[in-house]
This record gives C-alpha cells, structure tokens and sequence, in this order.
C-alpha cells in the first residue's frame, strides 16, 4: 500500500443484495449514485486501503448496488458488511468556486468575527435548506452552525484550516 496517497472515504457496505455476490452500500456522494462514477474504490481491510474493482452498479431504491470485481456470491459480501469504501483523493475533480468538499472542512478551526475560537469541525450534517456544520469545542460540547456561505459564513481558509463565522459563542 502506497501510504502517500491520501484517501477519502465516499460510502460503505451496508449489506448484500441478491445471490450473486453484490453489495448494498450506503453512500456519503450527492448525489448517492455519484459514488458510481468512481473506479477504482478502495476497502478499509485491517487498517490498510486494499484496491477493488466495480464491476457493474446502479441505483436500486432509495439505495445505491454494485458488483464487485472476485465477489462472486453472497457469502463473500457478509464479511464485508460495515467496511468503509474510500478513493484516493486525486480521483476528486477540484471543487468549484466558492464550492468545498466535507472531507476539506473536517477538522478545520471555526472561529467567530470577534476572533473567539467555537470549535473543529466534527462532522457535517444535510438538512435540505443547507448543510450544518457539527462543531466540538473543546468540552466536547456540540454546537451546530449552518453552512450559508455570505451569510453565516464568511470565509473558508483552506490553507490555514479557519472557517470565520457570524455566530456568537452563546448561541
């Protein structure tokens, strides 16, 4: 495993689907399917990114399915339910302007316009309206922030890890 390349997890196997050895993956991509696009995934196998090949997927459902290259039946998907798939972060096209991939802002400092430090980003969440930032302070207490680029946030600083906000620390 080549440990300079950086990954970025997309999805994980949520179950089996049919005889045939496909999967049932629960997908991180907007929209769910784009995880499709994606060749090849990579598999969290025992700490180490391990290189699969997707044969063939769609969506089925609300819920995305594919076929993966050597898994040729059901009893090969059971011990793969729950493992986290993942690409290697140069398969990403470069966000848009003013456009900012989840896995960027993840662990990014969130600050207010009076300078007070609110936290890291713990996580994202979607509502629909607009994303929310999760944000641990360093209680571990949760606050949730909503992601309105011009509005609430006003600057993304990807190369020194800041996220400013218009959010006071008592909200």
């Amino acid at each position: 495993m080549d440990t300079s390349v950086e990954y970025v997890p997309v999805g994980k196997i949520s179950g089996a689907f049919g005889v045939k050895g496909w999967v049932k993956i629960y997908s991180f991509t907007d929209p769910r399917e784009n995880i499709l696009s994606y060749s090849p995934l990579y598999l969290s196998r025992k700490g180490e990114w391990v290189e699969v090949k997707v044969v063939e997927g769609r969506l089925q459902g609300k819920g995305v399915v594919m076929s993966l290259d050597g898994v040729t039946d059901r009893d090969q998907v059971l011990p793969l339910v729950g493992v986290e798939l993942a690409i290697a972060k140069t398969q990403i096209k470069p966000a848009g302007k003013d456009e900012y991939y989840w896995s960027d802002l993840i662990g990014m400092s969130v600050v207010n316009l009076q300078d007070e430090q609110l936290g890291q980003v713990d996580s994202l969440l979607e509502n629909g309206a607009h994303d929310v930032l999760v944000v641990l302070n360093k209680d571990k207490t949760e606050r949730l922030i909503p992601f309105v680029l011009d509005d609430i946030v006003e600057l993304v600083d990807l190369d020194n890890k800041v996220i400013r906000v218009d959010w006071e620390s008592d909200y």
